[in-house]
C-alpha cells in the first residue's frame, strides 16, 4: 500500500515528492503519526466550504445529535472497505 497516488505526485515539486516517497516506506505506525502530526498543523478554518457543503455539514450534524443518523467507528468503515476491496 506504499504506492504513491498519480494524482498527487503530478502537482508537486520534486523535494515534495521525495519527502513523500520517503514517508510510504515508513512503518504503518510512523506513517499514521506523521499524518496526524501534518493534519494538526494544518489551519481548520482557511478552508473556505461552499454554501451548499456548509448547509450540508449542518444537516449531517443536526441528524447526528437528533438521533436520526448513527455515526460509524472509522475502524468499522476501513475493515468495511478494505472487504469490499479484497472483493473486485
Amino acid at each position: 500500500m506504499n504506492a504513491q497516488p498519480a494524482a498527487y505526485t503530478t502537482h508537486v515539486t520534486s523535494p515534495t515528492k521525495k519527502i513523500l516517497e520517503d514517508a510510504l516506506a515508513l512503518p504503518a505506525k510512523e506513517r499514521e503519526a506523521l499524518v496526524e502530526a501534518l493534519s494538526d498543523s494544518l489551519d481548520p478554518e482557511a478552508v473556505e466550504l461552499s454554501p451548499e457543503w456548509t448547509s450540508e455539514i449542518g444537516e449531517r450534524i443536526a441528524k447526528i445529535e437528533s438521533g436520526e443518523a448513527k455515526a460509524i467507528p472509522w475502524d468499522e468503515v476501513d475493515a468495511r472497505i478494505r472487504k469490499s476491496l479484497t472483493r473486485k
